[in-house]
């Protein structure tokens, strides 16, 4: 399902300048993926590159993108639930994206169990993969209005 219209802002408890995801590509209720346009104000940019750090906030934002879409376009929920990251397993990071190149980050759910979500995450330059990672969120019953 293609989202240009929805605004992700509107899906995620990060605010500027901790937003690092620009539009929802795609999303349903396993999945999402996200773009972000890496340009020389973000924050995690070093020399022209994003840095490694940053894409694990990619991912984790990214599955936080699915989780807003699904409490607020599919269920119609007020506010979005709040996530933190509670572990990161086979972290494999190939190269960083430059400044002016997009990051397209894919995330899958493989298990959801209570309040933790197991999900994989890849990350890709132009078709090419740069980053991968399987992560644990727990799923607080917070929930904030962007």
């Amino acid at each position: 399902m293609i989202m240009q219209c929805v605004d992700i802002r509107t899906l995620l408890p990060q605010q500027p300048p901790m937003v690092m995801v620009d539009r929802l590509l795609s999303a349903d209720e396993i999945s999402a993926e996200t773009s972000l346009l890496v340009q020389e104000e973000n924050i995690f940019v070093t020399e022209g590159k994003l840095n490694a750090y940053a894409l694990i906030e990619v991912m984790a934002q990214t599955c936080a993108a699915q989780l807003g879409y699904v409490d607020k376009c599919l269920k119609g929920e007020q506010g979005v639930r709040v996530g933190y990251i509670g572990s990161i397993k086979k972290m494999h990071i190939d190269d960083v994206p430059k400044v002016g190149e997009t990051l397209v980050t894919r995330m899958s759910v493989l298990e959801d169990v209570f309040d933790v979500k197991l999900v994989t995450a890849e990350s890709y330059v132009d078709n090419r993969l740069i980053a991968s990672a399987e992560l644990k969120i727990a799923v607080s019953g917070e929930r904030v209005e962007p």
